[in-house]
């Protein structure tokens, strides 16, 4: 970044869940930058539980001087909830937000002396550096705004462009955690991310700054933006098949990964199988919306679906799950019922297809329903 950019944000490496319900192996990043010109701007400020390392951050960045704003692009608590502590010692600071965001800083808590609001192209000018602003409601709240110098020809892009992970995790892996990250926090507003990306796409932009995850420069930047294209249109970004299952007793598993064997037989470039009873929901979903086709196998449960496919499906509901081909594999001891539950949740999807019949297992595969696997694998590959 350029000299009169710097970054001052914090690594949270204790945290172990993101919005109390997405895994951190590695901890996570808020970040925070100061603008240093005649006068200073800081963006954003970071979760509470940062903010005595954050003010310390701001402080040794500051040289004595005072901030004369802070620009406010997301009041979500991870990145609004030091402002308080700041307004406490900068008492003098302009909050500058939406419209939108200005309704909200009292739902936080937040009541600062001086509030500026910005709409589309206005201009923050500090001196000889300006900062020009771009309305991004629903990119994932509806008061957000990302923040372009162009000058040094950056965007602080907020929320978007943003990953799981402490700030210099998986460097050159940023894809990974990106997606996870983009389909499970923001994933299912597509449409004003389009719209937004849109926008960007008439700017100069040499770096990205996203809230979370590194700065994002050169070919990084390039990645980034190509999929994130593919993601806020929900397209696919690999050719493959993952294949969830949710299984009681075991056998539905079995059945499970029989078909991901039948499917690599038959020459399937990806295929992942996934344990919704254990493993990550939030990379299931990563998955789901990475890849073209999906086979959801559950067990019947009390008349309804095992309840983890149960979740997976309404997350995906929620998550907009859109243009996908998926088949179904149900297992049932007397009554099957899941294929008709995981049949009637994925007909409210927008253009799902799904491959008929449904396979059935009763109680464990036989030749018969192995026979149906096979011909399920069939149309998978056709």
């Amino acid at each position: 970044m350029k000299e009169y950019i710097h970054y001052i944000g914090c690594d949270d490496e204790t945290l172990d869940l993101f919005e109390s319900q997405y895994a951190l192996p590695e901890g996570m990043c808020y970040n925070s930058y100061l603008v240093e010109s005649q006068k200073i701007a800081i963006i954003d400020s970071v979760d509470a539980r940062k903010s005595a390392e954050w003010l310390l951050n701001v402080r040794n960045s500051l040289y004595g001087h005072k901030p004369d704003y802070l620009v406010l692009q997301h009041v979500e608590p991870d990145h609004s909830g030091s402002v308080n502590a700041f307004l406490a010692t900068y008492p003098d600071t302009i909050i500058v937000c939406t419209a939108k965001a200005e309704t909200m800083l009292s739902q936080f808590g937040i009541r600062p002396n001086h509030v500026q609001t910005v709409k589309e192209n206005d201009v923050l000018n500090l001196g000889d550096v300006t900062l020009r602003f771009t309305m991004a409601p629903m990119v994932h709240w509806p008061e957000v705004m990302m923040t372009y110098c162009p000058e040094a020809e950056i965007l602080f892009s907020a929320d978007a462009f943003g990953k799981f992970g402490v700030y210099h995790a998986d460097e050159d892996d940023w894809a990974c955690e990106a997606r996870r990250y983009y389909f499970n926090i923001v994933g299912k507003y597509g449409t004003p991310v389009s719209l937004v990306l849109k926008k960007l796409s008439a700017l100069s932009i040499k770096a990205i700054c996203p809230l979370h995850g590194p700065v994002l420069e050169n070919e990084k930047l390039e990645e980034a933006v190509r999929l994130y294209n593919i993601w806020s249109k929900y397209e696919v970004e690999t050719k493959g098949v993952l294949v969830a299952h949710a299984s009681i007793h075991g056998n539905t598993a079995k059945a499970a990964e029989e078909l991901a064997e039948m499917l690599r037989q038959r020459g399937v470039g990806k295929v992942a199988v996934t344990d919704l009873c254990r493993d990550d929901m939030a990379e299931a979903i990563e998955d789901a919306f990475r890849m073209d086709k999906m086979v959801v196998c559950a067990s019947s449960y009390d008349n309804n679906v095992f309840p983890p496919m149960h979740l997976f499906l309404w997350k995906l509901q929620q998550k907009a799950y859109q243009n996908r081909t998926v088949g179904i594999v149900e297992n049932g001891s007397w009554a099957p019922s899941a294929g008709r539950e995981m049949k009637a949740l994925l007909e409210t999807m927008k253009d799902v297809r799904i491959l008929e019949p449904t396979v059935t297992i009763r109680s464990s595969l036989n030749e018969e329903s192995r026979q149906n696997l096979e011909k399920l694998a069939d149309a998978l590959t056709t």
